[in-house]
């Protein structure tokens, strides 16, 4: 039969029953609308989230985590070779905490293809000291312009300049967190103890924020002569590398290949943060949930209404089809009854998502948690609205299959004979 006979057809079924029809397609554009606008806002807020732990991690760190020497020597003597041996209380090895030959490795590794850049650093416990109080914490000597452009290092300093560091000698930019408990103010001087007896005194000249109110109550920053000042150890010393490469899924190959070149320990950003990657997969998986939930509903409302729009032109399909319509032009008309409430739905269903997504952008959001973020986060990535799409179009044609198929199996003469 011609598509354009029965196309005119779906139209003027649809339009006979426009109240109804409008009902249907607004329960698709509610769905499509709820679904854009809340998968943009669920990924734009685990974007940020990630944004806390990612951009302050490196893909790849290299360095000598402390722990006992499984070669002990029971377990290479001869005399007990072949026995079980249980060995208790074990005492860490006296394995140093700097990266040995650490120049050459640095150049090696900006050499790999795979690296878009490294940051050296070298991590020190100390205790600063508040009147009669030494408080418990950790002191970060970075090098400022490699942490500000690989980890975003200069976004998170909140008060003064992360240059300050470099440019001025025995400086400090303490945790937010931190100077609240030293009650130190910009320009302040405080006195910082190694875990070697050391002191050094250094001025604040910044306060940084992470996001994360417990890492700032104890961590705070400087320049790595600094550090290396206050440890007494000489301008090569450092404990970790850390490595940014081009492609973050690299990252546990080359974790594995660094570790057995360099004989460190390496660690990747995946195996670091697992659980946090699990939080973001069960955030976006409810929110998927939830929309294509929505989705389904509207796809009943849209079923029962052909449902009743077949009874109501039960006279009409049989008249087509004993003027030679057949079984398939009749499931094809009503299909397409279908499809275009789903079609027309959808597509207003995302624009109004998107200005929805708009309007949240534009929600103040500030919190002294987040001191880089103004407003509520949401993600404008093309796939939702895609997906948003294609799932209103299949929703709608699974709700008007079955009463298609209905309504194609209709037999004119029993009908006809009944009125």
């Amino acid at each position: 039969m011609n598509f354009k006979l029965l196309a005119t057809i779906s139209k003027s079924l649809l339009l006979a029953r426009w109240r109804q029809s409008l009902v249907a397609a607004i329960g698709v554009t509610f769905s499509i609308t709820m679904f854009v606008a809340l998968l943009g806002f669920m990924n734009g807020l685990n974007d940020l989230l990630d944004g806390l732990i990612v951009n302050r991690t490196p893909h790849v760190r290299i360095f000598n985590e402390i722990k006992p020497n499984p070669n002990q020597p029971i377990n290479i003597s001869s005399t007990y070779k072949g026995s079980h041996n249980f060995i208790s209380s074990l005492k860490s090895s006296g394995r140093r905490l700097d990266i040995y030959d650490n120049t050459s490795i640095i150049k090696a590794i900006k050499d790999d293809p795979r690296v878009l850049g490294l940051a050296p650093k070298l991590n020190a416990p100390v205790l600063y000291n508040s009147g009669t109080i030494d408080i418990t914490g950790t002191v970060s000597g970075i090098d400022v312009l490699a942490e500000s452009q690989l980890f975003y290092f200069n976004d998170y300093v909140t008060s003064g300049s992360a240059m300050d560091i470099r440019n001025i000698s025995n400086s400090i930019i303490l945790g937010k967190g931190l100077a609240d408990k030293l009650l130190a103010d910009i320009g302040d001087v405080v006195q910082v103890n190694s875990s070697l007896g050391e002191r050094i005194s250094l001025k604040v000249v910044g306060y940084f924020q992470s996001g994360i109110q417990e890492y700032d109550k104890v961590q705070s920053y400087a320049s790595i002569s600094t550090v290396q000042k206050l440890l007494g150890k000489s301008n090569n010393y450092i404990t970790d590398i850390q490595i940014k490469l081009k492609d973050i899924n690299q990252a546990p190959a080359v974790a594995k290949e660094y570790r057995e070149l360099y004989h460190t320990d390496a660690e990747d950003i995946q195996s670091a943060n697992a659980q946090f990657e699990t939080g973001s997969f069960v955030r976006t998986l409810i929110s998927y949930v939830v929309g294509i939930t929505l989705l389904i509903v509207s796809g009943f409302g849209i079923y029962n209404i052909l449902n009743m729009m077949i009874y109501e032109k039960m006279d009409s399909i049989a008249i087509m089809k004993a003027t030679g319509f057949s079984g398939n032009d009749v499931r094809k008309i009503f299909l397409g009854i279908a499809l275009s409430i789903g079609f027309f739905g959808g597509l207003v269903g995302l624009l109004l998502g998107y200005l929805l997504s708009l309007f949240i952008d534009q929600i103040p959001f500030i919190t002294a948690a987040l001191p880089t973020t103004k407003t509520y986060p949401v993600n404008y990535d093309s796939y939702t609205y895609i997906i948003g799409f294609v799932f209103s179009i299949l929703s709608t044609y699974l709700a008007g299959f079955f009463p298609a198929r209905k309504a194609s199996k209709i037999d004119p003469v029993i009908i006809i004979r009944g009125k």
